[in-house]
C-alpha cells in the first residue's frame, strides 16, 4: 500500500476523533476517489504513490472549476466550502513549481527533444516529455501555455 495512502487514512481518523468536519469529508472523498481508481479497468489494482499524487491533483482541480463557477453565478457560501477542500488536498500534493520552474523544465524539454525548429507540430513531443516532470505540481493548462509560448 502507498505510503500516501496510509497518511490519508490516518490524518481521516484523527480528523474525526478531532470533529473536524471539513477535513474528515474530504478525506473520505478523497480516499473514495483513490479506490475508484483502484478498481477502475479490468483489473483491480493497487495505486502507487505517483498514482495517488494524479487522483489528488484531479480533486484539487475539481475543487478549483467548482469554487469558481459557485463564484460566478453568486453562491459565495459554496465558493468558500469547495476552497476548504481544495486547501485540504494542497496540504497532500508536492509543492507547485513556480512559472520560472516550469519556463526552465520546457526550455530543457525543447532541447533534448530538438524540437526548435518545428514549431507548434512538435507540441505532443514536448509535452510528452514535461509532462512526468510536472504532474502534481502544475497545472497542465499552464504548462500547455508556456510550451506553445515557447514553441510558438
Amino acid at each position: 500500500m502507498s505510503a500516501l495512502k496510509d497518511r490519508l487514512r490516518a490524518d481521516l481518523t484523527t480528523a474525526i476523533k478531532g470533529r473536524d468536519e471539513v477535513r474528515s469529508s474530504t478525506l473520505r472523498m478523497v480516499l473514495t476517489a483513490i479506490t475508484n481508481a483502484e478498481v477502475a479497468g479490468k483489473e483491480a489494482r493497487e495505486l502507487s504513490d505517483d498514482d495517488v499524487i494524479g487522483v489528488l491533483s484531479s480533486e484539487a482541480k475539481k475543487r478549483r472549476e467548482a469554487a469558481t463557477a459557485f463564484a460566478d453565478g453568486g453562491r459565495a457560501e459554496m465558493a468558500a466550502k469547495e476552497k476548504a477542500e481544495a486547501a485540504v488536498i494542497a496540504d497532500y500534493l508536492p509543492e507547485a513549481l513556480t512559472d520560472e520552474e516550469i519556463s526552465t523544465l520546457v526550455t530543457a524539454a525543447i532541447e533534448q527533444t530538438g524540437a526548435a525548429g518545428e514549431g507548434m507540430r512538435a507540441m505532443g513531443k514536448v509535452m510528452g516529455v514535461v509532462t512526468p516532470q510536472v504532474k502534481g505540481r502544475a497545472d497542465g493548462g499552464a504548462v500547455a501555455a508556456e510550451v506553445r509560448r515557447q514553441l510558438g
